[in-house]
């Protein structure tokens, strides 16, 4: 296992890493890097046309690193969201996959050694540790072997709750669920409009 200050440097270092999530355990790498976003989707074997979400500290950092927001992030961040929030200035352009105009954030509702590594980093790129189309983990034990083993760091937040982060267009008019997860469609809607 790894320290906070170890996975912060092997993730600063450009490597990859096994972290805790607020929701469940995911593959990280450094955010501003082409070169470790490309090493995370070959670790994992992902395609690298499938978008690919940002881990903040806060939604300060995600206004500072992405730019003007929709006034309805403040309304979810944070918590077990992935919002698809419009990207003006095209940024990360290896993590947007075929829309270019548009970047998945997440800011996690989170304490402990998560809160203290997104506090040394600042934003990871992230996406479940598990092979495609298998279940997320919960736990270090159940990030598949091969995944544990490439990567430098391996962070252990104990055992997670287990559901994925919901998932929600903010692009559009109207706001998308794109998938459900930790809240359901119906409350994640509810706190966007207020009913």
């Amino acid at each position: 296992m790894s320290t906070v200050d170890e996975t912060a440097t092997a993730i600063r270092a450009g490597k990859l890493a096994i972290v805790p999530t607020d929701t469940v355990y995911g593959l990280a790498a450094r955010a501003d890097s082409e070169d470790a976003a490309r090493a995370l989707y070959r670790l994992k074997g992902r395609k690298a046309i499938l978008p690919t979400a940002l881990v903040f500290a806060s939604v300060d950092v995600v206004r500072d690193r992405i730019g003007e927001l929709p006034a309805s992030v403040s309304l979810l961040l944070p918590g077990p969201f992935t919002l698809v929030v419009p990207n003006p200035k095209r940024r990360y352009p290896w993590l947007t996959g075929a829309r270019p105009e548009a970047i998945g954030v997440r800011v996690p509702n989170a304490e402990g050694v998560v809160r203290e590594l997104l506090d040394a980093v600042g934003a990871i790129v992230a996406t479940s540790a598990n092979l495609p189309g298998e279940p997320s983990p919960t736990s270090l034990d159940e990030v598949p072997a091969g995944l544990r083993e490439g990567v430098a760091a391996t962070l252990d937040g104990g055992r997670l709750p287990g559901r994925a982060s919901t998932v929600i267009d903010l692009t559009g008019a109207e706001p998308f669920v794109l998938r459900e997860g930790a809240v359901t469609a119906a409350e994640a809607l509810r706190r966007l409009t207020g009913s």
